[in-house]
């Protein structure tokens, strides 16, 4: 049986040669998130790239779906029975691990603080004291493709101890000199001068970093949260910050969004707020890396071999 298969990744016309010259006996349909048609997942027996969940719901013949982002809690529901699964997991450790790093520094050099200055059109040089990176204690809940990336770039700013948490603890990650299992996150909180939170939305990372694990940071450590928003007590963090606890804290994401108007979040002190732009698709890399896995797994498929980034097998 031919393969049909709905390509929605923001390919060009020379990246559309590429995926039919993989697959030459396959039918290319193409489509976006907003033009497929029901007509169109019918037919496919691969989807790549970001289908509404009801689309792939919907795909009777699908046998393979390669989801262009790194997070996939929108289809486990709603893929249909014996489809593989697959993520685009580690293309946008590069874009997001830099806005980690972006919003670490700007907290440390106080820059929300002189930038709320400039539109006063105030010149004060009283900022009070600032931070470095140099010698500092990395904590990264979640050490994989993004929490390895944030963890090298923290190495070569001068950070003294790296430590990654994650379930598997068996092979070396790039960027972390120690790794423990995500059970040891109460005995390390406490060392820590910045943790960083790039886990996914699970049963054990739902409400993870609660009021009693905010408490056990340092007093002057930074928190950083850019995985999903349910793994953060917000309104723990709130009270917690307009008490004095924490030099400061970047979220990229929240729970919900678009975060609401009227959350105390907008006026927390230290606290820097940006809209989950840390990923997509905004630095140019995060496209090319997402498209060269879509043809490297397509590969794969073809050939029968193992296919990476599984989420669920068929």
């Amino acid at each position: 049986m031919s393969e049909t298969i709905l390509n929605m990744l923001p390919l060009t016309e020379e990246e559309k040669a590429v995926f039919e010259a993989a697959a030459p006996d396959a039918v290319h349909l193409y489509a976006g998130r907003r033009t497929a048609t029901p007509e169109q997942s019918a037919q496919a027996t691969v989807i790549l790239g970001w289908p509404r969940p009801n689309m792939v719901a919907q795909a009777a013949h699908l046998k393979w779906f390669h989801c262009m982002w790194a997070g996939t809690e929108e289809y486990v529901d709603v893929m249909p029975a014996g489809a593989a699964l697959t993520s685009s997991a580690g293309t946008n450790s590069q874009s997001v691990s830099e806005h980690l790093l972006a919003s670490l520094l700007a907290l440390y050099r106080k820059l929300p603080l002189c930038r709320d200055r400039q539109r006063e059109h105030k010149w004060d040089q009283d900022i009070g004291s600032v931070r470095t990176l140099v010698g500092a204690t990395v904590l990264v809940a979640g050490a994989g493709h993004v929490g390895s990336a944030f963890a090298q770039l923290c190495k070569a700013l001068g950070a003294k101890r790296t430590i990654g948490l994650k379930r598997s603890v068996n092979v070396p990650v790039p960027g972390f000199d120690e790794l423990f299992p995500l059970s040891e996150l109460d005995r390390l909180l406490p060392q820590a001068d910045v943790v960083a939170l790039t886990l996914p939305h699970t049963p054990e990372t739902d409400g993870l970093m609660d009021r009693a694990r905010l408490a056990r940071m340092k007093e002057d450590a930074v928190l950083l949260s850019a995985g999903r928003g349910t793994v953060l007590d917000q309104d723990a963090l709130v009270e917690l910050m307009n008490g004095g606890h924490l030099w400061g804290a970047a979220l990229d994401v929240t729970t919900p969004e678009p975060l609401p108007e009227d959350s105390p979040l907008w006026d927390v002190p230290n606290l820097l707020l940006t809209s989950h732009v840390a990923g997509g698709l905004r630095l140019p890399v995060t496209r090319e890396n997402c498209v060269r896995l879509a043809l490297e797994n397509l590969k794969r498929y073809l050939a029968g071999e193992p296919l990476e980034n599984v989420v669920r097998r068929g």
